[in-house]
């Protein structure tokens, strides 16, 4: 059975200092945990000042998105390379806000989860349905489209790399909170 895995997605929140306030907390709190895989992901003008707070704790560090291509010319995008250079080892790939204020397409998350594979990160691979997809019994449908689309050519032993995040977004900010059987049931499926 793997074990536990937990993190953090800080989103666009926090300055330099509170950044590494929250950090150097987590550490303090959970920084020796070894029964759960640990992780924060702050915005990205904070990793390296993240990552020097979770030195020499089991604490990782993970990113809010990766590109998918290594170098060129993409305006304020972000490579593999670069956040591996900053001692990250996650990247969080298809989060809703992404999919849904951003307009990600399963395609370019597709693409994305193979990067970051293939640059030695970690991708933390959210799906989840909407309210109104969950009031028309979507959920199933909606979930396993993203599952299957957003991990389409990867095979078995590079799965592994994956930790799947099921996302209710009609949860998120809302006041609403999904419940463990509700969570138990996207599981199973």
């Amino acid at each position: 059975m793997r074990k536990p895995f937990l993190a953090g997605n800080w989103k666009m929140n926090m300055d330099a200092a509170s950044a590494v306030a929250l950090a150097k907390g987590v550490v303090a709190e959970v920084g020796q945990v070894d029964s759960v895989d640990i992780a924060v992901c702050p915005p990205f003008v904070y990793l390296q000042s993240v990552a020097a707070a979770l030195s020499s704790s089991n604490v990782a560090l993970g990113a809010q998105d990766v590109f998918h291509q290594p170098n060129g010319a993409f305006t304020g995008e972000i490579s593999c390379t670069m956040l591996k250079d900053v001692s990250c080892s996650y990247a969080i790939i298809g989060h809703s806000e992404r999919r849904h204020v951003i307009g990600e397409t399963d395609a370019l998350i597709n693409k994305k989860i193979h990067a970051a594979i293939a640059g030695g990160l970690l991708p933390i691979f959210c799906v989840g349905e909407l309210l109104e997809e969950r009031q028309g019994g979507k959920t199933d449908k909606i979930v396993a489209d993203q599952v299957k689309k957003g991990l389409e050519g990867i095979c078995e032993e590079r799965i592994q790399a994956v930790t799947i995040a099921y996302e209710p977004v009609w949860a998120i900010g809302t006041g609403v909170n999904a419940t463990p059987q509700q969570a138990q049931d996207v599981h199973a499926m």
